[in-house]
């Protein structure tokens, strides 16, 4: 079965697809966790009706995109022990633990080296290290804000407060109050992806839902943000 792609506009979002046909009688759509959309339809139908087809399933596949965005994929638990690999910035380093005169996490030669004053353990060495990324996280969201707001302030939109905490499902979000939330995980993906979720969520300050208007001033603010999004979730742990 052959995949033909396409895109259609639905107001200003732009829908991207695939489609196929099929020996069925009636059309089907699905949208995945990766925000692809995959359209079935009988043999012989005329593209400008599958078109339609999408075209008028748009305010659905916009609303289960967005069910889909920002949130992360479940993962089996880390064992925080010697050669396991774990990221930083988008960079994979294997784990070092041993034990030594103090308390500590080093990041050096694709090593993030942990010493324990007492016997190495899992518990002693996943805090130090959710302690070690989460001061780096505070310095290194704090510079990707301030670039970020840069180019977002044109159009009106303050500046926050930002929040970081380990989130179980979601990279980021944003609070009526105005302040955002960071995933501390953010930490391990690269500053572009990181640049991704802060502008997602400042531009919540100008439109709170996932419609039209607000993928309009993700593409004004961030023209290539789909890229960013789709490398998001090859840096989970």
């Amino acid at each position: 079965m052959t995949n033909n792609r396409d895109e259609i506009m639905w107001g200003s979002t732009r829908i991207s697809y695939v489609y196929s046909y099929s020996k069925r009688k009636t059309r089907g759509l699905r949208v995945y966790p990766d925000l692809s959309v995959v359209v079935s339809t009988p043999f012989d139908t005329d593209i400008e009706k599958i078109r339609d087809f999408v075209r008028r399933r748009g305010e659905w596949i916009v609303k289960a995109q967005q069910q889909f965005d920002l949130h992360l994929p479940k993962l089996p638990p880390r064992q925080y022990i010697s050669g396991e690999t774990h990221r930083y910035l988008g960079r994979q380093y294997r784990l070092k633990i041993e034990q030594g005169l103090e308390n500590s996490v080093k990041c050096l030669r694709g090593y993030l080296l942990i010493t324990t004053k007492a016997s190495p353990k899992a518990t002693a060495a996943k805090a130090l290290l959710v302690k070690w990324y989460r001061l780096h996280a505070a310095t290194v969201f704090a510079e990707r804000l301030r670039f970020c707001h840069a180019k977002a302030k044109r159009l009106g939109i303050p500046l926050p407060h930002v929040n970081i905490r380990l989130m179980v499902s979601r990279w980021g979000s944003f609070s009526l109050s105005g302040r955002i939330t960071l995933n501390l995980a953010l930490i391990k993906a690269p500053k572009e992806c990181i640049d991704y979720v802060i502008m997602h969520e400042l531009c919540h300050f100008k439109e709170k839902h996932h419609g039209p208007r607000f993928w309009g001033l993700m593409t004004q603010l961030m023209p290539d943000y789909k890229a960013k999004r789709d490398k998001l979730n090859y840096y989970v742990e």
